[in-house]
């Protein structure tokens, strides 16, 4: 799916819901995952220590391409996290991270290049002057980072 069909609220999504056939089952079982994450501006970031101990970080985030994108820094946490283990979970979150939805299993991944510079633009697009403002504010933690959350 193309960031353009990409529903930008829960009545277009339902639309799209009802127009799929069964041969579009997996994107539409996405989707419905997805949902939960429409309106919302954070969502927290399950990663997991070489031990197995979960650790939780809200994050901002964007949606396309049935994908959840996240743009961070490289010396953080989360990334030495995940380049260990690509497992992650992922919830809507307040702010200060008090998850408000279900918790859902996903594959993160690195992206680069063409992806990445879409992500990045979607973040500013989507958080403006905030946006912006975190890259000034954390640009001692190294180079910006864009994971992509594949959900299961």
């Amino acid at each position: 799916m193309n960031i353009e069909k990409f529903p930008r609220n829960v009545q277009q999504l339902d639309r799209q819901k009802r127009q799929h056939t069964c041969g579009d089952l997996t994107s539409f079982f996405i989707m419905t995952k997805l949902e939960s994450f429409l309106e919302q501006k954070y969502l927290s970031l399950e990663t997991y220590r070489k031990s197995g101990k979960p650790v939780r970080t809200p994050v901002w985030f964007v949606i396309f391409d049935d994908l959840i994108y996240v743009v961070t820094r490289e010396k953080t946490g989360k990334v030495k996290r995940i380049k260990n283990n690509h497992n992650v979970k992922i919830s809507p979150c307040t702010f200060f991270g008090k998850p408000i939805g279900e918790w859902i299993s996903g594959k993160a991944d690195f992206v680069k290049n063409d992806e990445a510079q879409k992500a990045i633009q979607l973040r500013t697009k989507k958080h403006g002057v905030f946006a912006k403002f975190a890259n000034f504010v954390t640009s001692q933690k190294g180079n910006l980072v864009v994971l992509s959350i594949k959900l299961e």
